[in-house]
């Protein structure tokens, strides 16, 4: 009998190239399991319908999916005018369909322009958002509709890249919280027709876009076989995993914009017990010597990116308007990191 083992205490992120058909969180599951981590989470759903970058983050970079959830975003999307679905996307029924009237690209271009900025959308009944603990897509799939409030996103940019009729192609920057398929009928209202999504892949999320990402192909390919796993012993599991291991980002990766601050081996001792250091501390040892002074503008009053001498990255810490540097969310063991 093949002995069961626990899974892996790996930390880092994976950009995954989500494919269509699969929900984030079966995207979710499959990466977790191909890497055998003991801990996994996602930074924001995908419809099933959708594809593109979706960060999967692993063991202690779960601490820190927040910043990507956070994170502005970028979608491709079709849109086909003329006919309307209950799911605002391909993936649902047909309830309307009105005749497309004739349109100019310099219409569109125009109609397009005027969604750029704030904007207030009404979240869609078939979406991942929960009222009273319960998904919206549950409730709708019964038929059950409920009030949504509006809640306000922003649209950065909107690019026309092809009209061939009744298909739409439009490249959309936006803020977090945007759903496309709504942006999509709202776009085809505007247009005096119905809409919906025929297409969406999301090409990147802040700074992270499909150059960074790798398909569930790959990983597969990158990942020990389970026979092999089967016959293994303990101390040869690290050598079978180092190939697929070598694809994982840094834990750190989802902060990386932020202000760093590198510390000695007592002081990041005294932020893991959870211990706050005046500025007056981090620079009276000889380890941090050369850290820069404050720049009382921009950094008093933010978060930083935690570094300890012989430990790496520990967490993430805040910078008070005292100059009290408090953590924040700290890593249960220091790990890796990006820069």
């Amino acid at each position: 009998m093949a002995r069961k083992r626990r899974g892996r205490p790996l930390s880092g992120v994976i950009f995954l190239d989500k494919p269509q058909g699969i929900s984030s969180n079966q995207a979710l599951q499959k990466v977790r399991r191909l890497f055998n981590a003991a801990k996994a989470g996602h930074t924001g759903n995908l419809d099933p319908m959708a594809t593109g970058v979706l960060p999967i983050c692993l063991g202690e970079a779960t601490k820190f999916s927040s910043f990507g959830l956070d994170a502005d975003k970028g979608y491709r999307t079709k849109i086909r005018l003329g006919q309307a679905t209950t799911t605002g996307d391909a993936e649902g029924e047909l309830i309307a369909e009105h005749p497309l009237p004739v349109l100019s690209e310099a219409q569109i271009r125009q109609v397009l322009t005027s969604f750029i900025g704030e904007l207030e959308q009404v979240p869609p009944m078939y979406s991942a958002l929960k009222i009273n603990g319960q998904p919206l897509y549950k409730l709708a799939r019964q038929g059950i509709q409920v009030e949504r409030k509006r809640r306000q996103i922003r649209i950065d940019a909107i690019e026309f890249l092809a009209w061939q009729p009744p298909e739409l192609e439009i490249q959309v920057a936006c803020s977090k919280g945007t759903y496309i398929r709504t942006l999509g009928e709202d776009i085809g209202s505007a247009l005096d027709c119905a809409a919906h999504l025929t297409a969406l892949r999301r090409t990147h999320t802040g700074p992270w876009n499909l150059t960074h990402t790798v398909t569930l192909a790959e990983l597969e390919n990158l990942a020990p076989k389970a026979a092999q796993l089967a016959l293994a012993s303990e101390a040869e599991l690290s050598a079978l995993y180092q190939t697929l291991d070598a694809s994982l980002h840094p834990t750190d990766v989802l902060i990386a914009d932020l202000p760093r601050l590198d510390l000695s081996a007592s002081q990041g001792a005294r932020i893991l017990h959870g211990q706050s250091l005046s500025w007056a501390q981090v620079q009276a040892e000889d380890a941090n010597k050369n850290v820069k002074k404050l720049d009382l503008t921009t950094e008093l009053g933010q978060d930083m990116r935690l570094y300890a001498a012989g430990l790496g990255f520990i967490g993430l810490g805040h910078l008070a308007a005292t100059g009290q540097v408090a953590p924040k969310r700290l890593c249960s063991t220091p790990v890796s990191s990006h820069a």
